[in-house]
């Protein structure tokens, strides 16, 4: 008997490790795309649970734009950027649109048509990738958060064929090409001195490029880090039953640090960091203060998922900057941090994603590493 009760309570004992560690992954979210490298991507989507619900859970688009005070429906032509394809966004997107009341797009038929939806391959054609479920939570993440803050938008899908850099950055140059005003990209790799050259995909004046910083906490991304592209980091965000914001803090899995290989911008002036330094701006990336997302090809099955990761940031900010109209990317970072400390910018001064001691991992007054300059106010700092 008694050792049947050693044995029963050696097995109990043995579980509690792996329920604590579910518990912990239950809280900080479940990756969807892999590891990154310095070759290959991975999107910064995480779900709270891979279970879909029947019914909506999460931030709604009107919260969401009501949190950020955003105003208007805009009229900019936004690329997202993702890899593989996912046959059943146009679908998805429709759904979500009719559950909260946002225009259905219709498929985009001229070259400067606003309000409406296109999906293209990385060469501009419909030569579409093969699907792939943790990528097309990503798409869905990124396609209805862009229409749910900019609803009068064109919206351009540019699917690459695989999370290769090399085919996510012939799909952002296609992007380019195609006329976009906004880019976001919600994924990213490893640091490499490579990507000093590889900058130079961004080098459209008119064009606004924007990357999730990560979800790893403190350490950069590329091409979140990249000088030509907007940074944004991620928040815990609480909203009051009017959309309003009772409290915003740094999200522990927010991106942010001291470039290796990337110069000091002329915009950034803060000490610690003699190169270029992450995160720019921020906005709601922990997946359980998550927005609501419809997808019909997660690995989970069909349904409502609570989606949060900086992938979820990335597009609220290319979506404010639609309705702002849009601008250079040298403007948009003039103003951003000239914004700094003003109105127009809710500064994050609590909350952490990392042990070190100082700004680069600690928010605090003013600009910091994992939120930047803070989360936005309405429009006037983009």
């Amino acid at each position: 008997m008694i050792v049947r009760l050693f044995l029963a309570l050696s097995v109990l004992l043995s579980l509690i490790p792996n329920n604590l560690a579910e518990a912990t992954s239950a809280a900080s979210g479940i990756a969807q795309c892999g590891s990154p490298s310095s070759i290959r991507a991975t999107c910064y989507a995480k779900v709270l649970s891979a279970r879909p619900a029947i019914s909506p859970v999460g931030y709604s688009p009107s919260q969401l734009r009501s949190a950020y005070r955003a105003s208007g429906i805009g009229n900019a032509h936004i690329a997202v950027v993702d890899a593989y394809g996912d046959p059943g966004i146009k679908a998805d997107l429709d759904t979500y649109s009719r559950n909260f009341g946002l225009p259905i797009l219709p498929t985009c038929i001229r070259a400067a048509q606003a309000g409406c939806f296109e999906v293209t391959d990385q060469s501009g054609g419909q030569n579409l990738p093969r699907a792939n479920q943790g990528w097309a939570l990503e798409t869905a993440l990124d396609v209805e958060t862009v229409h749910g803050m900019c609803p009068g938008c064109r919206i351009q899908l540019v699917q690459a064929k695989s999370a290769s850099m090399v085919n996510l950055i012939a799909a952002v140059d296609r992007a380019v090409q195609s006329g976009a005003q906004i880019v976001s990209m919600s994924w990213g790799g490893s640091e490499t001195p490579s990507e000093i050259s590889a900058d130079s995909h961004f080098a459209s004046t008119n064009v606004d490029f924007v990357a999730s910083s990560g979800d790893s906490g403190y350490g950069t991304s590329w091409p979140a880090v990249s000088p030509r592209v907007v940074a944004v980091g991620g928040t815990r965000l609480n909203l009051n039953s009017a959309g309003a914001r009772l409290s915003e803090t740094a999200w522990s899995g927010s991106g942010s640090g001291c470039s290796k290989f990337e110069a000091k911008p002329a915009w950034q002036h803060d000490p610690a960091c003699s190169h270029r330094t992450v995160a720019d701006i921020s906005a709601v990336a922990d997946p359980a203060t998550g927005a609501a997302v419809y997808s019909s090809l997660s690995s989970g099955g069909s349904g409502w998922f609570s989606v949060g990761g900086t992938s979820l940031a990335a597009p609220i900010i290319a979506g404010l900057i639609g309705l702002s109209g849009g601008s250079s990317q040298a403007e948009l970072m003039s103003k951003l941090y000239g914004s700094l400390g003003t109105a127009s910018i809710f500064d994050i001064t609590s909350g952490a994603n990392g042990g070190c001691s100082n700004y680069l991992c600690q928010a605090l007054r003013g600009y910091d590493g994992p939120t930047g300059t803070g989360a936005p106010i309405g429009l006037s700092a983009l």
